[in-house]
């Protein structure tokens, strides 16, 4: 018999997140003053509701950087990382005929952009420590390049990704849209993919994960970007697009999606370049949802908005500008397990 698949949504019961942390030998090494801070401020909020592993080159460091904390919830990991990106480099978590499974991928840092030897060796390290409950059987997916930031499941068998970065070249390249299809069919248990073929924001390294344009809230509502108010944008007209195409999409019984807009983030600049803001790289953790802010006027109308689409959750800001100034934000250096995982 063909096992049943279960590829849990965000909001699922959670057992920990994973945070792969900064150090002198990523490219945080010039700001480690600056974003340390962001690191403990997502330590901390999800220590109070559940579990935390970080991977980091020196626990003892670590520990005294967050200083106070419900060390219980705890989970420290001495392993080498190139850098930081646990949404990418992490295992991606699945039942199997109910059981838990820890699927890894590749990760070439986004169709090899980056060096990523060490980062691609973490979720077997992990394993290998020990890092997960008993009963979580290990999957060795490679050589099949996928990234956690390209995939957003309702749990019900929708996927929901962007054709810019599962049909780019340097991760699948070999594969055909419709081979591609098929296997996250088959690896998932799904029932269709949804395709975003417009959508990007300038300064992502990505090639558009859809953690930064829309997300599942529930199986019948997506937040997303809104094209915001300047025609002028060079975002305006693809993301205009996109939000058509949304329009378009249908849930599995039929209906629209309940679509929930959050602003397009203001602009940033760092060293002339402008970075990928974006107010969609929430994470849901259990009890709340944690959403970038970037010291902007427009972040309190994103966090209304986001209550919205949780308004049985707490909305917590924090302040991830840092972040953006090496290509990513909240979501993107998390990684969240399902109960019984951790």
């Amino acid at each position: 018999m063909m096992p049943v698949l279960f590829f849990p949504p965000e909001w699922y019961p959670q057992s920990a997140v994973q945070l792969t942390w900064p150090h002198k030998g990523t490219d945080w090494s010039d700001m480690l003053d600056e974003v340390l801070p962001c690191f403990v401020d997502i330590a901390r909020e999800v220590l109070q509701r559940e579990k935390l592993l970080i991977v980091c080159p020196d626990a003892a460091e670590v520990k005294a950087q967050l200083g106070p904390v419900n060390e219980a919830n705890l989970f420290l990991y001495e392993f080498p990382s190139n850098d930081t990106w646990a949404r990418d480099h992490g295992g991606i978590s699945l039942f199997v005929d109910g059981k838990p499974c820890l699927c890894d991928f590749t990760f070439n840092a986004w169709g090899m952009k980056f060096p990523a030897n060490f980062d691609n060796q973490l979720t077997f390290s992990l394993y290998g420590a020990q890092a997960f409950s008993p009963e979580v059987a290990y999957e060795n997916c490679m050589p099949f390049v996928l990234e956690g930031g390209s995939l957003e499941s309702d749990g019900a068998g929708t996927l929901l990704t962007t054709s810019e970065c599962l049909l780019s070249v340097n991760r699948n390249d070999s594969l055909s849209k419709e081979e591609i299809e098929a296997y996250l069919l088959d690896r998932f248990g799904l029932k269709r993919v949804l395709w975003l073929d417009s959508g990007f924001l300038e300064g992502d390294d990505t090639d558009s994960h859809i953690d930064t344009l829309a997300r599942f809230c529930d199986t019948e509502t997506i937040a997303y970007v809104q094209p915001g108010e300047d025609p002028e944008d060079i975002h305006f007209e693809e993301l205009k697009q996109m939000e058509q195409e949304l329009q378009n999409f249908r849930t599995l019984d039929g209906k629209p999606y309940r679509l929930i807009g959050l602003p397009m983030a203001d602009p940033v600049y760092f060293e002339g370049d402008r970075l990928p803001a974006t107010y969609a790289n929430f994470v849901i953790i259990n009890g709340a949802v944690l959403m970038p802010i970037y010291g902007s006027p427009k972040d309190e109308l994103a966090l209304q908005q986001l209550h919205l689409a949780f308004p049985d959750r707490e909305i917590v800001g924090v302040f991830c500008l840092p972040l953006l100034k090496q290509h990513g934000s909240l979501h993107c250096v998390t990684m969240q397990f399902p109960e019984s995982f951790v």
